[in-house]
C-alpha cells in the first residue's frame, strides 16, 4: 500500500524559511497529481498548492502565491514545499497528498493517498 511520508516541518520565526519534503513508499509517482493541504486548529483543511503529472500545471493558494514553492522529483517519488516569508497565520499542520483522479486540485476528495502531516509553527 501507498505511503505518503512527510518530513520537514518544525518551529521557526516569521519571515524565516522551511522546505517540507513527502516522499512515495511506492507506485508510479511521475503519474500522481500531487498537492499539499494544510488545517490550523478549529479551522477546516484548506489546499495550498499542487503540481500536475506530466507539466500539467502547478497551482497554488492565494495566500501562498509569491512566498511557496511546490516541486517534484519523480526519480525520488519526493514531493517538496518550499516555504518563504512565513507568516503566523502559516501555522498548520501540513500534508500532502497524491492522485490519479481528474478534478479540482483544490477538492480533498480527489486525492486518493495522504501522508501523516508535519506541523508548522510560525512565531511572531
Amino acid at each position: 500500500q501507498v505511503q505518503l511520508v512527510e518530513s520537514g516541518g518544525g518551529l521557526v520565526q516569521a519571515g524565516d524559511s522551511l522546505r517540507l519534503s513527502c516522499a512515495a513508499s511506492e507506485g508510479t509517482f511521475r503519474n500522481w497529481d500531487m498537492a499539499w493541504f494544510r488545517q490550523a486548529p478549529g479551522k477546516e483543511r484548506e489546499f495550498v498548492a499542487a503540481e500536475l503529472w506530466a507539466g500539467g500545471g502547478i497551482y497554488y493558494a492565494e495566500p501562498v502565491k509569491g512566498r511557496f514553492t511546490i516541486s517534484r522529483d519523480n526519480t525520488k517519488k519526493t514531493v517538496y514545499l518550499q516555504m518563504s516569508s512565513l507568516k503566523p497565520e502559516d501555522t498548520a499542520v501540513y500534508s500532502c497528498a497524491a492522485r490519479t483522479l481528474s478534478g479540482p486540485v483544490q477538492r480533498p476528495s480527489t486525492y486518493t493517498y495522504w501522508g501523516q502531516g508535519t506541523q508548522v509553527t510560525v512565531s511572531s
